[in-house]
């Protein structure tokens, strides 16, 4: 019975009768902690730091979610005793169902209904003069990536004088350096989606958003798309048509990857006259020219080791990734590194898939970087397809519910089957025998070269280049 458990700033404090336990730690699905246990007079204590440092980065938070004590090889959960939510620094924590919950560090007030609301108001009803700053958004705060991450870079580099802010879910999140993170439904957080002078996102800006007079967004979209959008999704649902309109006519720019994906996205939008900047895509900038070796060793992959990369999309009818593959059997099978992605929509309801020869980099800071890092993708109908044929390094499709997504989840903009460039493989037997034959990619160069033309055309590496030459231009953002 662990008498006392308490949080004191963003450290955990649990003590317990009797001879001190070898070993204490938090286990999440994403993330784990160990703590540092001494003897007292009464028994033992431990100090749990709620901080962790993932991929060599900094010291963050502990993600948001639920924890497990887990003291030498048992769960003690159920013998916690209770302690009230306590608020620290960088995360808030309470005991919930026997488990340790960690949450963004809101005060009790704010992160209320009623809290909520009343920022909101007074968001609506705010007249404050804008700043010469940029609030920047990706994946509804999961992680600081994709094309705002790029687009954060130039503007870093070419205007040090624009404020950067990150609207972060919770402060385990990596912003850039020099940018300044606002964890979602704070007070500032709410207080800057009203002053900076332009919004750049991924993805729907989500919640209520009142533009201020001169204030600009620019939607950057996260990926070409091969399955069917918004508007056009299979089956009429008149609230969703409202849902899409209304959230489309925030946006005063929508960035494509290439014509392909202009002409989709305005329709599936409905964006109509606005502009649309086909610029290529910033976040592929890195694979023109990336340090895939760094990556690599943040990975602790050896720089000679084969390298696959298996990223699948998520599916509309369930949370987690799909589990089509064995991957330690496929590590095996190839002689290579897995490395596993999931889909920014299952990080949060899913867990770290394990093996010796298998390393999950869902929580990886940024997708571009590990599609360097990787000798070959393996993938479904995920949008990095348009993405890794900017490095020329060979794609292999594992598809075993093909007819299923395209008849009845999605369906698709085009023939998969027809132009695909690398093999669509139905069963692991298959997928290993394509990556096991040297010959895959050769038979496949016509059509990747005719791909790459199609969809790359604008992926030289000076996308983010661009894209930020036209903010200044247009005062979206201010030089000085």
């Amino acid at each position: 019975m662990i008498r006392s458990a308490l949080a004191s700033g963003d450290v955990l404090i649990l003590e317990g009768p009797g001879a001190a336990p070898s070993g204490i730690r938090l286990e999440g699905a994403r993330a784990r902690v160990d703590g540092a246990v001494a003897e007292t007079d009464a028994g033992w204590r431990a100090t749990i730091p709620m901080r962790v440092s993932r991929w060599g980065g900094p010291l963050l938070a502990l993600p948001s979610g639920a924890y497990r004590v887990v003291v030498d090889a048992g769960d003690v959960a159920a013998d916690l005793a209770p302690f009230a939510r306590t608020v620290g620094e960088a995360l808030a924590v309470e005991l919930d169902g026997g488990r340790v919950v960690v949450s963004p560090p809101l005060t009790d007030v704010d992160a209320s209904a009623a809290g909520q609301s009343a920022l909101e108001r007074a968001y609506a009803h705010g007249s404050s003069e804008l700043e010469n700053a940029v609030l920047f958004e990706s994946f509804y705060g999961r992680n600081a990536s994709c094309n705002p991450r790029a687009i954060d870079a130039e503007i870093a580099r070419v205007a040090p004088g624009v404020t950067r802010y990150w609207s972060v879910s919770d402060r385990s999140v990596d912003v850039p350096g020099g940018a300044v993170p606002v964890v979602e439904g704070s007070p500032e957080w709410w207080r800057v989606r009203g002053a900076a002078r332009l919004l750049v996102v991924n993805d729907w800006l989500r919640r209520r958003f009142v533009r201020r007079p001169g204030q600009r967004v620019l939607q950057t979209w996260h990926g070409t798309p091969l399955k069917r959008l918004a508007l056009q999704r299979p089956g009429f649902d008149p609230r969703r048509a409202l849902a899409v309109v209304r959230e489309s006519r925030r946006w005063d720019v929508l960035l494509a990857q290439s014509p392909y994906a202009a002409g989709i996205l305005e329709k599936a939008y409905a964006f109509g006259r606005r502009p649309i900047w086909v610029e290529g895509y910033p976040r592929n900038d890195v694979l023109v020219a990336g340090d895939e070796d760094r990556v690599r060793r943040e990975l602790g992959v050896s720089p000679d080791a084969r390298v696959l990369l298996y990223a699948p999309t998520w599916r509309d009818d369930r949370e987690e990734m799909v589990d089509f593959l064995d991957l330690e059997r496929l590590a095996d099978d190839t002689g290579a590194i897995v490395l596993v992605r999931g889909h920014s929509r299952t990080l949060v309801p899913g867990a770290d898939a394990t093996g010796s020869r298998v390393i999950d980099v869902t929580t990886y800071p940024d997708t571009s970087a590990l599609l360097r890092a990787a000798d070959a993708l393996i993938t479904d109908y995920s949008s990095v397809m348009f993405d890794f044929t900017v490095t020329g390094k060979p794609v292999y499709f594992f598809v075993p519910d093909l007819d299923h997504y395209r008849g009845k989840l999605r369906g698709f903009y085009f023939d998969l089957a027809v132009r695909a460039p690398g093999p669509l493989t139905s069963t692991q037997d298959e997928l290993t025998s394509a990556l096991t034959d040297t010959g895959t990619p050769g038979r496949f160069a016509d059509r990747y070269a005719s791909w790459v033309s199609r969809f790359n055309a604008r992926d030289d590496g000076r996308a983010a280049e661009r894209v930020v030459a036209r903010l200044l231009d247009q005062d979206m953002i201010l030089r000085d």
